[in-house]
């Protein structure tokens, strides 16, 4: 056996010893390593009866239903081309979703950007333990423990007690806290950071679009504003239909209009409501609660905000940036970036389905 082949399998037999095969290391096209999650298959009746019954749409690709998802363990990196996943690392910022797509995909057959499925059915599974998920969301430490704390892009650690003062800090940096369910192996840094884009959901107009299921990890998925693929919500039966049919399911800031979930920018997730003088209907909302679009419940989501533009077309954002406080996490929603926005508070990470 070639040293070239010894030390790759040699690296991801130990990340899946040491970790009861919760993590693996997988690889690019052109070899670059990258650390995963293994986000295994459920049924959403295990979570809560308001998402009815069948398997999460995160595990469901092209109609085909997958036994496990990975979910890069840390935010994603540009390294030779490619976005990988890698630890104690400065995370990849200020490319617009199709550049950080296009790098993603760069890395072979598989591979994707997470998609908003996939967040979502990892922040299921964390607000179902009781253990949200903390990170970097106040300049380098946590804002709901100001004891937690990352070292930042430049080396530096803050000392307990600091006011912050820093920004990002490294991939994975952070204490196990910082990781879902609190463990070692866990995906890191799903709360603050940066932002991070999550396709396969979008709005219009604020009318809501989906890509079904889990398409938007598809190999042959047309994530464009021109796509075919895009669909909208029927507010009375959550079937899915085509984009800009009547009763369809909308977002806005305030009002009363049928078939309108309400969330004025900036408050929180789960103060959303459903006051339509016609109200979304309960098919569509558990299709929605699914997909992360209307919040599971009512209390203890962290608080985390949602910002609305419902201005043109608007690709989901989750998780925040490194100075929003206790307004971001793994439940805060950004819906009001179009898709070629830059900024420095944004990135991403990559994901892979077999």
């Amino acid at each position: 056996m070639s040293l070239t082949i010894s030390i790759p399998d040699a690296l991801r037999r130990s990340v899946e010893a040491a970790s009861r095969g919760r993590n693996t290391v997988i690889y690019t096209t052109k070899g670059q390593p990258c650390f995963m999650a293994v986000l295994t298959k459920y049924d959403v009746s295990s979570i809560d009866a308001s998402l009815g019954s069948g398997t999460h749409p995160a595990f469901i690709v092209d109609g085909v239903e997958k036994s496990e998802i990975l979910i890069g363990q840390y935010g994603g990196s540009v390294s030779n081309g490619e976005l990988v996943s890698r630890p104690g690392v400065a995370v990849a910022q200020s490319l617009n979703h199709d550049e950080f797509d296009t790098l993603a995909r760069a890395n072979g057959t598989g591979w994707h950007l997470v998609t908003n499925a996939e967040w979502v059915a990892l922040q299921l599974l964390d607000w179902k333990s009781g253990l949200l998920s903390r990170g970097n969301t106040d300049h380098g430490r946590s804002s709901d423990d100001t004891t937690e704390v990352g070292v930042q892009e430049s080396g530096r650690v803050l000392a307990t007690g600091s006011a912050g003062g820093g920004t990002r800090v490294l991939t994975g940096s952070g204490p196990m806290a910082w990781r879902s369910g609190r463990t070692p192996f866990g995906a890191s840094d799903l709360s603050g950071n940066v932002w991070e884009w999550t396709p396969g959901l979008r709005i219009v107009a604020g009318e809501i679009q989906v890509i079904p299921d889990n398409g938007a990890a598809s190999p042959t998925a047309d994530l464009s504003a021109a796509s075919t693929a895009w669909m909208a919500i029927d507010g009375a039966t959550g079937a899915l239909v085509a984009p800009g049919s009547a009763g369809t399911v909308k977002y806005a800031a305030s009002g009363t209009a049928d078939y309108t979930l309400v969330c004025a920018s900036g408050a929180a997730f789960e103060g959303m409501t459903n006051p339509g003088s016609t109200p979304v209907g309960t098919a569509a909302l558990q299709l929605l609660k699914r997909l992360g679009g209307f919040p599971i419940a009512s209390s203890g989501l962290g608080g985390d905000g949602c910002w609305v533009d419902v201005t043109g077309e608007r690709i989901p954002l989750r998780g925040g940036p490194w100075n929003s406080g206790r307004r971001v996490g793994a439940f805060a929603l950004g819906l009001h970036s179009a898709r070629g926005s830059r900024s420095v508070y944004t990135g991403t990470r990559p994901a892979f389905v077999a």
